[in-house]
């Protein structure tokens, strides 16, 4: 089957220049990161902020141009495409952003919102738009006549609702959430997830969930890749990536969750400069099990299926297993299914 979406060595970096406007480096958001997603597949994407996984996200929909490397969708040279050919081949890749209020023009009513990439995408009729939108605005629990409301007149979880049927209007095939619930109240995270797992089962989605929040990706995801300084150290099923952790910076992460009880594993020190990484893996300067050879070579993604940027990944000691229960992931499940058996 052919992956919907891949990337293959993707870079980009952001020059940084002084007070005189002289170049003193640049920001590596993103260097050199290989992933792909299939039909009906979660992808997650974590790592702590700055660690490049929103820039990762815009690239990969060609909303900020990368330096190097190459984007397929579809089969298709992606990065390759301009002019008319791009934009006929974004209609089936959307992105939800994290603001659901920010993201929506305030000038804009809901019907406006919904109906422009309608107006981009298809032939359809004025009145087979308005039939569209009131469609959309059912399919993602609103009602019809809301269309004709501003986005300051609905609530948080509302509004990312009507950012998600903007998402689905022009019929894309991959979507991308960058934090789609974070800015939402638990109740409501737990709604929207619910909604999300529906479509992406019902029109076989492709889709990649950007996050910090443990709980809800591993509510909702199949597979995980962990991004730290710009690059991807560990990458697999979601199971396997939660239950046994192959690097040390994964299980770091999953350490720091509340209630989690494993002090010893918490990162000591700050996030190196993304101007200025750190030579060898990126993660030695704080990694309790570096040894010298993780300071002299960059180590590359080794394994079959649940892989690892790590020398050390086969020797260390057995990671300590994640409670789900404790992340909110248990809590969300719960409420997910308490709104569907009430809203049928």
């Amino acid at each position: 089957m052919t992956p919907l979406l891949e990337l293959d060595n993707v870079q980009k970096h952001f020059p940084v220049r002084d007070a005189l406007g002289r170049p003193r480096g640049a920001v590596r958001a993103v260097d050199g990161v290989s992933l792909h997603v299939m039909p009906g597949e979660v992808l997650a994407i974590v790592g702590e902020s700055g660690c490049g996984k929103s820039t990762l996200g815009r690239v990969a929909l060609r909303l900020i141009e990368p330096d190097s490397g190459h984007i397929r969708l579809e089969g298709e040279d992606f990065s390759a495409l301009s002019g008319q050919a791009l934009r006929a081949r974004r209609k089936h890749a959307q992105i939800i952003f994290q603001d659901p209020f920010g993201s929506l023009d305030p000038r804009m009513s809901v019907a406006a919102a919904i109906e422009e990439p309608l107006i981009l995408h298809t032939g359809l009729t004025r009145a087979g738009r308005a039939a569209r939108v009131a469609d959309l605005l059912t399919r993602v629990g609103l009602r019809p006549e809301m269309a004709n409301r501003w986005p300051h007149e609905f609530s948080g979880g509302q509004r990312q609702r009507i950012a998600i049927a903007r998402a689905l209007a022009s019929g894309p095939r991959l979507i991308i959430g960058d934090e789609p619930v974070s800015a939402l109240d638990v109740s409501v995270q737990a709604q929207v997830l619910n909604l999300l797992q529906d479509l992406i089962a019902e029109f076989n989605l492709g889709f990649i969930m950007i996050s910090h929040d443990l709980g809800v990706v591993r509510h909702i995801a199949d597979r995980v890749a962990v991004m730290y300084l710009g690059r991807i150290v560990e990458e697999g099923p979601a199971a396997q990536v939660f239950a046994a952790p192959r690097h040390p910076y994964t299980r770091a992460l999953l350490a720091a969750v509340p209630g989690q009880g494993n002090k010893a594993a918490a990162l000591q020190g700050d996030v190196p400069s993304p101007i200025a990484p750190p030579p060898g893996c990126r993660f030695h300067t704080r990694c309790p099990h570096a040894a010298a050879a993780c300071s002299a070579a960059m180590p590359e993604l080794a394994g079959e299926g649940h892989r690892a940027a790590c020398f050390l990944a086969d020797s260390l000691p057995a990671a300590t297993p994640f409670h789900e229960n404790t992340t909110g992931g248990e809590r969300l499940t719960r409420l997910a299914a308490r709104f569907q058996r009430e809203n049928g």
